[in-house]
């Protein structure tokens, strides 16, 4: 029985990516049934200094210059040899551009089942189980794993990223990389968005809309609100792809991951790709006319109210509230 859990440690420009961490962290509950270690796969050129804080019992560290920056050939092709060569587990991926590009790949190239949008996995009595969210995470699906082994995407909100993270660090083991040639895709040079508008990821309070404010004429409702908190409004998906805010106020996976001190979603589901760029938070709030969105799970305050009813309320009360000193400078 294969008892290797593996997880591909996902970086960009230097940075491990926070969903690594998670995954870590689920890995390591996974060990935990299977009695194996936690290995971290890690390419890259000239980057094994990002080992450094990998909560795993080691670390496989592939190093070639084709691996600088992610492109989906070259992974594929490296994942695929250590995977025959030692078969684990389950290998974890994040469910991002990166893991979406490869997990389908690979379970095609090497006969594997796949778990997709998994939010938690357990150990329990010697039995592996994985909790996915399906249908926008308005359902979730349970099972066991699949053995011998399986790859398995994962969505962030199930472990916190610091649970992934260790002061000492692991075991690093370099791999000789593949003949990696005649690949398809390379990087030539990564473009940067113009900075025309207020950075959200920077700002400490934000009233986010879904696809609940309607239509655009109804934004200034949540201007009003976010100007009376001293915040900045921003959106899911549904209201860019609109065109009624600009790309640089998306939150999500193909947007902005935010981190601040409030985090009120008005109208907002909470589906995975949302919820992955909001985890980071202090205090999240939603409002919602479902009381099962999916958005109620990872907020730690809600109402199940319709924000035309409760907005105009609030944006007063708040305002009222500035307006009496001793209350705005609390």
């Amino acid at each position: 029985m294969h008892r290797e859990i593996y997880v591909l440690v996902e970086h960009l420009r230097g940075q491990v990516a926070e969903i690594s961490y998670v995954m870590l962290a689920a890995a390591r509950e996974l060990a935990r049934g299977t009695g194996g270690p936690v290995v971290a796969l890690l390419l890259g050129h000239d980057a094994q200094a990002l080992a450094k804080d990998l909560a795993a019992d080691r670390v496989l560290y592939v190093d070639h210059p084709a691996l600088a920056e992610f492109t989906p050939d070259a992974y594929r092709q490296v994942l695929a040899e250590l995977m025959e060569k030692e078969p684990p587990r389950a290998l974890l991926l994040g469910e991002t551009s990166i893991g979406a590009d490869l997990a389908g790949r690979l379970s095609a190239q090497l006969g594997l089942p796949l778990v997709s949008y998994c939010r938690t996995l357990r150990a329990d009595d010697g039995a592996l189980t994985f909790v996915s969210q399906i249908c926008g995470g308005r359902l979730m699906a349970e099972g066991e794993l699949p053995a011998p082994t399986a790859l398995v995407t994962m969505i962030p909100g199930g472990f916190k990223p610091e649970q992934g993270q260790s002061a000492h660090p692991p075991e690093l083991v370099s791999v000789p990389a593949p003949a990696l040639e005649g690949l398809r895709i390379t990087l030539k040079q990564y473009i940067e968005p113009e900075e025309e508008d207020v950075d959200i990821a920077k700002a400490p309070i934000l009233v986010a809309v879904g696809r609940g404010i309607q239509n655009q004429d109804n934004l200034p409702l949540a201007e009003a609100l976010a100007e009376a908190l001293g915040g900045v409004v921003c959106a899911s998906r549904p209201v860019v792809d609109q065109g009624w805010l600009p790309t640089t106020r998306l939150v999500g996976k193909s947007g902005k991951r935010v981190r601040p001190k409030v985090y009120l979603a008005l109208g907002i589901s909470g589906a995975p790709e949302h919820v992955q760029g909001i985890t980071d938070s202090e205090v999240i709030i939603a409002v919602n006319t479902d009381p099962a969105a999916p958005i109620f799970n990872v907020a730690r305050y809600g109402a199940v109210v319709d924000l035309f009813d409760l907005v105009p309320v609030l944006t007063e009360k708040v305002r009222q509230a500035r307006s009496t000193p001793a209350l705005a400078a609390a």
